[in-house]
């Protein structure tokens, strides 16, 4: 028998700079990666993303601020690896306090929904095999 989950409704918070840059969760996931292992190329696999995919990210983050968000060191005795920057670690710190705030703002809101949608409006639990 196969379950019904209904998800809980989450707002997305992402701000669009003049031209074609964006600041959103993908990037922020990526950011938070790269703190976690060190690796621009290891965030990008944990993302499934390629390496070439995640370099253009940190690339357009970097030029997006005055300051960049990401520093990088070429391979040597010990390897490449990356690192956020300290403005790095604010402008991702920073952008989760927005999603937070964002959520609280709407809370009431999104409970609305929550209580209105559609019951059908649902997602199959995947079924464990015997």
């Amino acid at each position: 028998m196969t379950k019904v989950l209904q998800q809980p409704l989450k707002p997305i918070l992402r701000i669009n700079f003049p031209g074609q840059d964006r600041l959103g969760r993908g990037k922020m996931e990526l950011l938070e990666h790269i703190r976690e292992t060190g690796s621009i190329s290891a965030a990008g696999r944990a993302m499934d993303m390629s390496y070439r995919r995640a370099w253009l990210l940190i690339s357009e983050l970097n030029h997006m601020f005055q300051e960049p968000v990401v520093e990088s060191q070429r391979g040597g005795q010990n390897g490449g690896g990356a690192a956020l920057t300290p403005f790095g670690e604010e402008l991702l710190r920073r952008f989760r306090g927005m999603e937070d705030s964002v959520r609280a703002a709407i809370a009431s809101d999104l409970e609305w929904l929550e209580a209105n949608r559609n019951p059908g409006d649902a997602v199959a639990e995947p079924q464990a095999e015997s």
